[in-house]
């Protein structure tokens, strides 16, 4: 497995079976790397989307189109998707766990909002915020938390789906921040892995990892700080 970090909150997923991104927000992205856009999309077969916010649903619209991939979304998101144009949409919700080749994903809880306001004006609701869980064939199961602060059914979480890498968001404002954030990891979850992610964009948000490593430090986990476009191999 490949895990590219392409900045914010998204990733791009490789297996020998699939090439998935999640919350592919690059248009106004300062974390990401252009250059790396050809890349992030080639032979891409599935978009996965944890909640609708914009810099998550980001370019989702125009990468459908432009590379055929299936779309996962909760279910208000994908009708939203598909009124816009997304031909290949599947939908879920939380408690609920999708099916692919090679891989299935299940709709976790996650504690954020969820909504779009278009350019007239009116806010959409766009369904519930979820974490995401990732079980493939044979490879590591990864959890993507979604924009989300801790809460203790996280325990239930590695109870039900024992993630093996966590996608962890760390920096503050809008998610929790890096201390919260490496409680969450260490009191809820044993992850052989950890990525931090939802930071290091937008000024107001935390701009390094340092306060989730710092608080981190002692812990069984690896913790890896890959820069944009960076790949973590497992």
């Amino acid at each position: 497995m490949e895990i590219t970090w392409l900045g914010h909150s998204a990733f791009r997923i490789e297996t020998a079976k699939a090439k998935i991104l999640i919350d592919p927000f690059f248009t106004g992205n300062p974390a990401f790397d252009d250059a790396t856009r050809k890349d992030a999309v080639a032979g891409l077969t599935h978009v996965l989307l944890t909640h609708g916010h914009g810099d998550h649903v980001g370019d989702t619209i125009q990468i459908a189109k432009e590379t055929g991939a299936t779309v996962l979304a909760n279910a208000d998101l994908a009708a939203w998707l598909g009124a816009k144009g997304v031909e290949k949409v599947d939908m879920g919700n939380t408690g609920g766990t999708v099916h692919f080749d090679g891989f299935s994903t299940t709709f976790v809880n996650a504690l954020h909002s969820s909504a779009q306001i278009t350019e007239d004006g009116t806010s959409h609701s766009l369904g519930n915020a979820n974490g995401l869980v990732l079980h493939f064939e044979d490879e590591p199961t990864l959890y993507h938390m979604g924009d989300t602060d801790i809460f203790s059914d996280m325990a239930l979480i590695h109870e039900l789906h024992q993630p093996e890498i966590g996608l962890v968001p760390i920096g503050d404002r809008f998610t929790m921040g890096g201390a919260v954030a490496a409680l969450a990891c260490q009191r809820f979850f044993k992850f052989d892995t950890v990525i931090p992610c939802h930071y290091g964009s937008f000024g107001i948000i935390d701009q390094t990892a340092d306060l989730f490593v710092q608080a981190m430090d002692g812990a069984s986990s690896k913790i890896e700080v890959p820069k944009s476009g960076g790949v973590v191999t497992r």
